[in-house]
């Protein structure tokens, strides 16, 4: 019941928390843009990382939400991308203007700068969440990282070769990891996770619907948003 309780909060929004856009530099002097939910700059930071062709606003409704959770949100533009919800993604336009590679891989700097400028706001592990190729390079970040708490990685693959193969590289987790797939995608990632301790992951499918591809399978036009939802905040739980 008391789970049933925090779900249903969970889904109650009304209306958008204040957002405040904030940049900070990739090691090789890009600019950053994020947007920031902000409860406490004390408390904990989820990095918020979008899918191929997307910025920042993939993650309008979900961002808010998850304040919900006792976490500060960030959800950062990756160099590669560009439109959603409205949401043009300002670090690919800059990149594109720079002429620098705008490749799925050449977004973890990004990424890593994300990581320091939270956990330095708050001086707490932050917990990385990705969604489709963003997911992959979250899992590839974490590893080993010890300013990151934990991984959440929507629809992970192997969006990377032939230079890079990722399930080559999940050896040696010892962080929590959460992973949410489509009915579709499911099966793939018994292979692709087979690395990572059962202990330490839970590899999550809808049971009503086939499910959605990324973070948008918490977007409310997705009839099974609620189930990924219960486990995600379920997820969330295990981290108290």
């Amino acid at each position: 019941m008391k789970t049933i309780v925090l779900l249903s909060a969970l889904l109650l929004v009304s209306g958008l928390k204040a957002q405040e856009k904030v940049t900070f530099t990739a090691a090789d002097g890009l600019t950053v843009y994020a947007n920031l939910y902000e409860i406490d700059e004390t408390l904990p930071y989820i990095l918020l990382f979008h899918q191929a062709g997307f910025s920042k606003g993939e993650y309008k409704a979900s961002a808010v939400k998850l304040l919900k959770l006792g976490y500060n949100c960030l959800a950062v533009d990756l160099r590669s991308g560009d439109n959603v919800n409205f949401t043009p993604n300002e670090t690919a336009q800059e990149a594109k203007s720079k002429g620098l590679s705008t490749d799925y891989m050449d977004s973890e700097p990004d990424m890593l700068a994300a990581i320091e400028w939270a956990y330095n706001k708050s001086n707490k592990k932050v917990v990385l969440f990705g969604s489709s190729y963003s997911a992959s390079l979250a899992l590839k970040v974490g590893r080993s990282n010890p300013k990151v708490k934990a991984v959440v990685a929507f629809s992970p693959g192997e969006y990377f070769q032939p230079g890079f193969i990722l399930k080559d590289h999940l050896n040696g987790y010892d962080i929590p990891v959460f992973v949410a797939c489509s009915q579709r995608e499911y099966a793939y990632m018994g292979s692709l996770l087979a690395a990572i301790p059962d202990n330490l992951k839970t590899v999550f499918k809808p049971q009503e619907g086939p499910g959605e591809h990324g973070s948008k399978a918490l977007w409310n036009a997705n009839p099974s948003s609620n189930e990924y939802w219960l486990a995600l905040l379920l997820f969330f739980k295990t981290l108290e």
